[in-house]
């Protein structure tokens, strides 16, 4: 019978995968950051865990209503640690220092 060592030798001679030495990269230090304002240290902490300050930067100046959402999706759907009782306070943050005024 097949043992799992010998499938994955076989696997390895054929497809020339061996075991591979450690990469490491050394990536250019981060220089953008976001607007200094009340929060922006849940801010950091939360959100730049997945982004760059630079995609924050280059999106389009939402209003508090579209930022309240994208908060609410990256928490629900994409399972940012953003608690119940900090996603208004990023919904300000970033309202206030990326977004645009909400028309009545």
């Amino acid at each position: 019978m097949n043992s799992p060592r010998l499938i994955t030798a076989v696997l390895a001679g054929t497809f020339g995968v061996g075991l591979a030495a450690e990469t490491s990269f050394k990536l250019p230090p981060e220089t953008a950051k976001l607007k200094p304002a009340r929060d922006v240290v849940l801010a950091t902490s939360k959100c730049l865990l997945c982004h760059s300050v630079d995609y924050i930067s280059m999106q389009p100046s939402f209003t508090e209503t579209v930022w309240r959402g994208i908060v609410i999706k990256m928490r629900d759907r994409f399972g940012a640690p953003i608690a119940t009782n900090e996603v208004e306070r990023l919904v300000r943050y970033f309202s206030e220092n990326y977004g645009a005024k909400e028309t009545k």
